[in-house]
């Protein structure tokens, strides 16, 4: 893979992590600072030479960018950029050896909340700087959303800054003309899509038999699992019950979206090896023309349909997610706010001063003018505008390669952002959809609440819920096995981590 000269100085540097997905509540309650300019004044006299700042970045893209936009964007913000650009696959492995040897670098990006939660400990030890007493003195900085700020703190301290989210993108993305096709309206309940899946199957649209109604893939949460158990009433990552916190695979929707997917699989409604596909397969049977149903990020609708109407003309999408629950009413499950976090190593940012130097830069970041430069690149080459709101070039292939991979270091989505004119009128829906379904998601009550021993333990943990929960679906264990398994959770540090939660859950209730 090609890499900048800048990243050949640095090669062993790690770590500006871009945290799966995405999405959040509130965020615009945030001030829409116009200002990119400097913050503190103790921190002026850093604005006057570039600031030298080492960055690692998640690359999700097939090739390195041109420095073309880390041109501009060191030149927007008086800084000079070391950036080294990681694959995604290869991001995490790369973090924690950087971590391990003490060699992170300045601005580090840890890649998703699971990544975050193996840091707590790390961060409460005092190897990264505590930056919310400094915030209000950057114009940016300052109008941050401070539900999101809380939902990222540890031991009720800010560390981060966050990459702002739509919190509730979830939903269906599915062939229209397949559907139309066949009679089938809209879905407005789980047994809706159910019957939707069956017709599919059985009318065979994809011919020769290789119809896969559903595509789905090996991911718990952004993958349908997560999507459809909130049909089922499950509660998001964790509930209330009884007025005390229990994980949700304790539940009982949980169970019964365990033998709906099974009953899926049983039925042929799903691709049989989804434990082990990935996006990227997953994503390649809707292209192809073998799947009629994919759930996730309705988001993914515009690319999705760009993709499939080259290799199938007639192909039509349509999005949803007004899904009713048992009870009739709305739900989907949502994100709190933020995707991926930034910290400050004490091992690389030696200083206050070095510190405020660095927070001034980041602060720009926020600011519209390079929130639109990393979204969307540079006016006149990656986009024009038309009626005020962003059309990208319909050049993809330059978009693909000199903007998309800065879309990781981006750290507002809409917020002090430039609106998108949508030229696929889906792809507007799937927005507006995601932003209206803020008013009925339901969100994780544990997010700003610590655990030591789910720190410790609680990733290796969940591996063991997961592993259970694919046994089920695939025929290998029964309703007994299953819970032998949860048993087994809680014995090996899963009910001091529900003790943990709910100690702090009732100390926090009324505040």
């Amino acid at each position: 893979m090609r890499k900048s000269s800048k990243d050949l100085k640095w090669i062993s540097a790690i770590c500006t992590l871009a945290l799966a997905g995405s999405v959040m509540a509130g965020c615009s309650s945030g001030s829409k600072a116009t200002d990119t300019g400097g913050a503190a004044a103790d921190s002026a006299e850093t604005s006057q030479q570039p600031v030298k700042i080492t960055i690692m970045a998640d690359l999700q893209t097939t090739e390195v960018p041109s420095d073309k936009i880390e041109k501009i964007l060191e030149q927007k913000t008086n800084s000079e950029l070391e950036i080294q650009w990681v694959p995604d696959g290869s991001y995490d492995e790369k973090f924690q050896a950087a971590f391990a040897t003490g060699s992170l670098p300045q601005v580090v990006y840890l890649k998703n909340q699971a990544s975050f939660v193996l840091m707590r400990d790390a961060i409460k030890n005092g190897q990264f700087w505590e930056i919310g007493p400094y915030l209000k003195d950057y114009p940016n900085l300052k109008g941050l959303d401070q539900n999101v700020l809380k939902n990222t703190e540890v031991g009720g301290k800010i560390y981060t800054l966050y990459q702002e989210r739509q919190p509730a993108r979830s939903g269906l993305i599915y062939r229209k003309d397949w559907a139309d096709k066949l009679g089938i309206p809209a879905p407005q309940t789980v047994d809706d899509i159910y019957n939707m899946l069956k017709k599919f199957k059985e009318a065979d649209l994809a011919g020769g038999n290789k119809t896969i109604p559903l595509a789905d893939r090996n991911d718990l949460i952004y993958g349908s699992f997560k999507t459809i158990s909130m049909y089922f009433g499950t509660p998001n990552g964790w509930g209330v019950q009884d007025g005390k916190l229990i994980p949700d695979f304790m539940t009982n929707g949980y169970m019964d979206t365990l033998k709906f997917y099974k009953k899926l699989r049983d039925e042929g409604l799903i691709n049989q090896d989804f434990p082990v596909t990935s996006k990227t397969d997953q994503q390649n049977l809707m292209y192809t023309g073998r799947a009629g149903v994919y759930i996730g990020t309705m988001g993914d609708v515009k690319t999705m349909q760009e993709k499939t109407e080259k290799n199938l003309p007639e192909a039509k999408y349509d999005v949803l997610n007004d899904i009713k629950d048992g009870s009739g009413k709305n739900v989907t499950w949502g994100l709190s706010g933020y995707g991926t976090v930034v910290l400050f190593p004490k091992s690389s940012v030696k200083t206050e001063k070095d510190l405020k130097a660095i927070l001034n830069v980041m602060d720009k970041f926020y600011s519209p003018e390079i929130a639109d430069l990393l979204k969307y690149g540079v006016e006149g080459e990656h986009y024009t505008k038309k009626d005020g709101k962003v059309l990208p070039s319909t050049d993809s292939k330059l978009v693909e390669k000199e903007v998309r991979p800065y879309l990781n270091m981006a750290l507002y989505e809409t917020t002090n952002v430039t609106p998108s004119f949508y030229t696929l009128p889906v792809a507007e829906k799937a927005n507006n959809l995601s932003n209206a379904a803020v008013k009925f998601m339901v969100t994780d009550p544990s997010v700003s609440l610590d655990s030591k021993t789910y720190n410790e333990k609680g990733a290796r943990l969940q591996d063991q819920i997961k592993d259970a929960t694919y046994q089920f679906i695939m025929g290998k264990i029964d309703e007994a096995g299953y819970q032998a398994a949860v048993k087994k959770w809680q014995n090996d540090g899963g009910q001091k981590i529900i003790d943990e939660f709910n100690e702090q859950y009732k100390s926090n209730v009324g505040k």
